[in-house]
């Protein structure tokens, strides 16, 4: 069929399941919208309320697909806005609406914005603090396993302390544990050469201890500092830090992955393989806590409250740590976390006589 008309708009016109393109023009052709060739001869024609027409996105070439399954594209999108104009059809799409009203579209990025602030401020720790409560102990049995595993298989190593030194450890740590709310039986210590790690202790969230070759050497002969420090990192686990901090992970790749698409096997490594417990550290609010901890336990169990400040002293004198981050990673800390230890040990030191 031919038509005089004048073309609604000029492109190209792709035959069904084809990339083969044809230079074509879209006209209203007996009471039909036809795709012509040059010869004015119709490609494919249907009635207007056949075709489905792409909504306008900026300046992106519009589509027009036939029954058929055969496609007009056009770079005139004005002249398919007068099209569906014509035929009483909405001409813009909302995404469009946006493109062309920029001061809009900041807004809708600024409110974004906000979204994921009140989210991480606001909704993450709430969601944290019910995930805590509901986590049966098989969750963080499960994930201390797997990151023992991961640390021995590729950062720690067999300790070298002698039975002698790890014995006198041993008994101060078990008169610290038997005073904890979980007793002896909650706790597992574990001793290892650091390497890389170097002079360090942690706490996994099952009550599995570790402390480092290289923690114990620079302690020397003070065994009560060593066991500050252990109690330390009974405190991280009493207040279930590590926990939180892996529910708090979890939780922000979450939110990276509801705004910026899929990030991979991180969180699944965190909450299931447990290899990502280990690149965790706690908030400066958690470290003071643990101090504070650490101080009770060990004047309920007798001992010197004020033992872990000196951890602290060395940190200072022999490592030359005196900045507001700790050598160690999973430790940070400053000058004034000393103060506050001794402060509260004197403070609870009297209380007691």
């Amino acid at each position: 069929m031919v038509s005089d008309r004048a073309p609604i708009a000029l492109g190209e016109w792709h035959p069904p399941g084809s990339s083969r393109s044809v230079p074509s023009r879209l006209v209203e052709s007996g009471g039909q919208i036809a795709a012509q060739d040059e010869t004015r001869a119709n490609l494919a024609a249907a009635d207007f309320g056949q075709l489905d027409i792409a909504a306008r996105v900026g300046s992106i070439p519009r589509r027009v697909e036939f029954p058929d399954g055969s496609l007009f594209e056009t770079t005139d999108n004005d002249a398919i806005d007068r099209l569906l104009t014509e035929r009483g059809n909405v001409v813009h799409g909302f995404i469009h609406q946006l493109e062309r009203f920029r001061p809009r579209l900041i807004l809708v990025v600024a409110a974004t914005i906000a979204l994921g602030w009140a989210v991480y401020r606001f909704a993450v720790p709430a969601l944290v603090e019910v995930a805590v409560m509901v986590t049966p102990p098989v969750v963080p049995q499960i994930m201390s396993a797997s990151a023992l595993k991961a640390l021995d298989s590729g950062i720690l190593d067999q300790t070298q302390l002698t039975a002698e030194r790890q014995g006198r450890i041993r008994e101060g740590f078990r008169s610290i544990a038997n005073a904890s709310s979980r007793g002896e039986a909650g706790y597992t210590l574990n001793f290892r050469k650091g390497g890389v790690v170097g002079p360090n202790a942690f706490a996994l969230p099952d009550g599995t201890l570790i402390v480092t070759d290289e923690l114990v050497d620079l302690a020397g002969d003070d065994t009560e500092m060593i066991v500050g420090v252990l109690a330390h990192e009974i405190g991280h686990v009493e207040l279930k830090h590590s926990l939180r901090q892996v529910y708090r992970a979890a939780g922000v790749a979450g939110l990276i992955m509801m705004i910026g698409g899929d990030i991979g096997s991180g969180a699944e490594d965190v909450l299931v393989q447990g290899a990502g417990l280990v690149s965790l550290s706690y908030s400066r609010g958690a470290e003071s806590a643990a101090d504070r901890h650490s101080v009770e336990l060990m004047l309920k169990a007798g001992r010197d409250p004020a033992a872990i400040a000196r951890f602290f002293d060395l940190l200072e004198d022999k490592l030359d740590d005196h900045g507001d981050t700790s050598i160690l990673s999973t430790h940070p800390g400053t000058p004034e976390r000393r103060k506050a230890i001794l402060d509260y040990a004197a403070e609870l030191s009297a209380k007691a006589q």
